[in-house]
């Protein structure tokens, strides 16, 4: 799939929930405060992902090992950032069953950042572990 495809339809996505979290719901405080986090976390994932650039890929696989913006404090940004900014949306929407779908969904998230790193590892060895070591996550 066209890596600019991609983005664009996970930023309409996220967007989408968003707006029907302002738009359906009042405006609690639980829904302000995942909102505002939502709001950070949202760019932060975009971000990352363009980050990535050419190394952003649906399966894990050892383009290129990205080292610099988010990458050079975070191993795994667009894992984090997704993951808070969905996570997020979905408290905002309160719909609690759809919200702990989302919170269920989680470790396969881990699992794909652990996996993602046994590949990286595999590939780029010891700078590999040298990056581990000076990131976080």
């Amino acid at each position: 799939m066209n890596r600019k495809v991609w983005i664009w339809g996970d930023i309409a996505f996220y967007l989408a929930v968003l707006i029907a979290a302002v738009i359906l719901r009042p405006r609690t405080r639980i829904q302000i405060a995942a909102l505002a986090v939502a709001a950070v976390a949202f760019p932060l994932w975009i971000a990352a992902r363009v980050q990535l650039g050419s190394a952003l890929s649906l399966w894990p696989e050892a383009r290129t090992l990205v080292t610099t913006g988010l990458y050079s404090r975070i191993r795994h940004p667009v894992y984090l950032f997704g993951t808070v900014a969905s996570l997020s949306a979905l408290l905002a929407l309160q719909i609690w069953p759809v919200f702990a779908i989302g919170v269920a969904l989680v470790p396969l998230t881990l699992v794909r950042a652990w996996r993602e790193q046994r590949v990286l590892e595999s590939a780029f060895g010891e700078r590999y572990r040298e990056y581990r070591e000076q990131t976080w996550f």
